[in-house]
């Protein structure tokens, strides 16, 4: 499974297993300035390096065995020399250019260098131990698991000893500090060392050098440089993964937030069905009380109108169907159309603000992390994926709510309501307006009353005919109007969940491939941490049996 490791950690994997096979190689860094070349030479024995050169020049130098000391010759970026050294027919050494170099391409090669090294020698100077710029190059090669030795140089600047137990000490602490663990560390003077070997032996004590080369004669053995060596590919193997593991902690954490923000949303979401539910039976019982009302008034018309004293009057059908549109019906089908109006603009301006809600909490989420910069380079293209895909929901989202026409999306729930209450009410597929229905409802009643005017033919039997047809009108009323308010419930909840599920399904394609990618994210980067977890420790414990 590959985790989009870097081309740079890659290739310095690669380059230090590649490295088994060539020459152990001892690569000293420090600060431009530090005396490293001068250190070099004292170590060699020969003035093989220039001295004092400006960091503008400076370039890498590979030091190898060789018969004679040769001028540089040039391969790539590096200039190799070769000088006749006993040390060197067994070890290659490399002086590295100034971690405080004008010339960043000079630090980058310094950088790309220290992952092929098995040992590293630090040098810094006595002058000014431990700047920032040798902390911050120090703890880069901390990263990669590298065995470092501190050399303190230029020791010789000191007249009193307590001077320099004070830079050892300031050395060692902060070495402790940043490595978290006390180096080995000495302290040299490599420009008498070098005149110690050049005729002034009597300054070799002075110089600091000769438990330094013991210690170096002595971890530079056959067996460990075996060692050291081995040990090389292990701390880059070790170093990677446990970047890698820290880069998949990282992504998790971040992840974690953007679950945490799909579920607020989906929460968001069941909460707003919910509170739509509520709102909807409310204003459907003020839909429903209209109707209500108007067979109560039914009711009461039936009773006053249905009697022997206006027999006479009932044998008018014209008369008694004005009387009861006039008396019964009333305003009740301008009623119904405002109240069910009322209640689209209500599931429209809800759909709206669920909207604007999304929206906020994606902007507010992306202003979280725009600024970011997490501590671990980026793998392969999670942070672009993710902003693109986050972005693209919140510019949808964004869309939706700068093109919201209110009144066109209320016409539109209006007239796929009016259609299902005709269709429920079997009168056709048109957009027959909710208060004609409810007219037609009640007429139909009123037609039934103005039936009784037969019963004037038969005014003998009024005493008995009128109070059948009375309770006859009641219940034909209550029948109808029951019937009405199913319809019409039935139709305007099955129109509420159409549209409610319609905004619904917009935001959920709207989120939907953000959601895809988290889920997708999350469960690589969990098997990520698992696998990175383990090949990290497994490398450990090889690099600490190596150690023991």
């Amino acid at each position: 499974m590959r985790f989009g490791a870097s081309e740079a950690d890659q290739h310095a994997l690669t380059t230090s297993i590649r490295q088994l096979e060539e020459i152990f190689l001892l690569v000293v860094v420090g600060e431009f300035n530090s005396g490293k070349s001068a250190f070099i030479n004292a170590l060699i024995g020969d003035t093989v390096l220039q001295e004092g050169v400006t960091p503008t020049t400076a370039q890498i130098h590979l030091l190898k065995n060789g018969d004679k000391t040769t001028p540089p010759s040039t391969t790539g970026s590096i200039r190799v020399i070769t000088a006749p050294s006993e040390l060197l027919e067994d070890v290659h050494i490399v002086d590295t250019p100034g971690t405080n170099a004008i010339i960043r391409e000079h630090e980058r090669l310094t950088t790309d260098f220290i992952p092929r090294a098995d040992l590293v020698l630090f040098v810094t100077s006595a002058e000014r131990p431990f700047t920032e710029t040798e902390r911050a190059f120090l703890a880069s090669i901390r990263d990669w698991g590298k065995k470092i030795v501190i050399v303190i140089n230029k020791v010789d600047i000191f007249e009193r000893g307590e001077d320099l137990e004070a830079v050892r000490a300031f050395v060692a602490d902060a070495a402790r500090t940043l490595l978290g663990i006390a180096p080995e560390s000495f302290s040299v003077s490599a420009r008498l060392a070098q005149r110690a070997k050049h005729g002034s032996p009597h300054l070799w004590a002075l110089s600091g050098f000769e438990p330094l080369e013991r210690f170096i004669r002595e971890t530079l053995d056959e067996r460990n440089r075996f060692r050291l060596k081995l040990a090389n590919p292990l701390g880059v193997g070790h170093a990677i993964a446990d970047r890698y593991v820290s880069i998949a902690r990282e992504r998790l954490q971040l992840l974690k937030g953007d679950v945490t923000q799909l579920e607020d949303i989906e929460r968001q979401l069941e909460v707003y069905r919910g509170d739509m539910r509520a709102g909807f039976e409310l204003r459907m019982t003020a839909v429903e009380k209209v109707l209500v009302e108007m067979e109560a008034r039914g009711h009461a018309f039936f009773e006053d109108t249905l009697r022997v004293g206006r027999l006479f009057d009932l044998m008018n059908r014209a008369r008694v169907q004005k009387e009861f549109e006039d008396r019964v019906v009333v305003d009740a089908p301008e009623q119904i159309e405002r109240r069910v109006m009322d209640m689209i603009d209500w599931l429209v301006d809800q759909d709206f603000r669920q909207w604007q809600a999304i929206t906020a909490r994606l902007v507010e989420r992306s202003r979280e992390h725009k600024d970011r910069v997490l501590g671990a380079p980026d793998v392969g293209s999670f942070h672009s994926d993710r902003a693109r895909l986050a972005d693209s929901v919140g510019r949808e989202a964004q869309r939706v709510v700068d093109t919201y026409d209110k009144r066109r999306e209320a016409a539109a729930i209006a007239d796929q309501a009016r259609i299902a209450v005709a269709t429920a009410a079997a009168a056709g597929g048109a957009a027959v307006g909710l208060g004609t229905l409810v007219t037609i409802a009640a007429s139909t009643a009123a037609a039934d009353v103005t039936g009784l005017v037969m019963a004037g033919v038969m005014a003998t039997l009024g005493l008995l005919v009128i109070p059948a047809r009375r309770r006859k009108a009641k219940r034909e009323m209550q029948l109808k109007v029951t019937e009405l308010r199913h319809r019409l419930a039935t139709a305007l909840r099955t129109e509420f969940e159409r549209a409610q599920e319609q905004s619904a399904a917009g935001i959920a394609r709207a989120v939907d491939p953000y959601r895809r990618f988290v889920r997708a994210e999350d469960s690589r980067w969990r098997e990520a941490m698992t696998r990175l977890s383990a090949l990290r420790d497994e490398a450990g414990a090889f690099r600490r049996d190596l150690a023991a």
